[in-house]
């Protein structure tokens, strides 16, 4: 696996390093102990697949609070979608910046979603799946977002967004809510005297 971080620290494009033959290909698509060398947590609990019927459909921007912030490890193994992680570490250099990539089943690209951090994405084709790998069960009371079209982060989308659930729609934008997600987002740090 070829980990290659992006501008936001503790954020990882993952590429497969294919090894090839006359059959095709074989590569490591996840691989606990390459993860862990590279400072990840990778440590996931949760599997979740999404099929999207519609180019043009956009799910996210998702997050999980404090205890139960999530790391995501995504791919798209059918069709092609544009990524997009945002900051929400209040202590961050890179706090409510965002970063997007294509995943393709071409590419077998994946990206590394640290704790802490919105995500979202586009879909570029008709019929396109995305798989995740989640390091914290989905805890109802723990979740938010905000809009994929939020004018503070502009965000830019490829496409028109086609599709959406009602929920991503009524997220409130970052300018109403950064106040209540900035404690929630920090991480308090404790040092005892020796």
């Amino acid at each position: 696996m070829i980990f290659t971080e992006t501008p936001l620290s503790g954020a990882f494009v993952v590429d497969l390093e294919r090894h090839e033959d006359d059959r095709g290909f074989f590569a490591r698509s996840f691989c606990q102990q390459e993860f862990t060398a590279h400072g990840l947590a990778p440590a996931m609990v949760q599997g979740n697949t999404s099929f999207n019927k519609r180019r043009g459909t956009v799910r996210g921007l998702h997050f999980q609070f404090p205890p139960a912030a999530e790391t995501k490890f995504v791919r798209c193994p059918r069709g092609r979608l544009f990524d997009v992680i945002v900051d929400l570490r209040p202590e961050s250099p890179t706090y409510l910046r965002h970063f997007g990539v294509e995943l393709s089943a071409d590419n077998g690209r994946g990206l590394f979603v640290p704790e802490r951090f919105a995500h979202g994405y586009q879909v570029l084709e008709d019929s396109t799946d995305a798989t995740y790998l989640v390091g914290q069960f989905y805890t109802p009371g723990a979740e938010s977002g905000l809009p994929h079209d939020d004018a503070r982060l502009a965000i830019a989308w490829p496409l028109p967004a086609t599709a959406m659930s009602d929920k991503d729609r009524q997220w409130r934008p970052l300018a109403e809510v950064e106040p209540l997600i900035r404690p929630r987002m920090t991480v308090s740090v404790e040092t005892t005297a020796s």
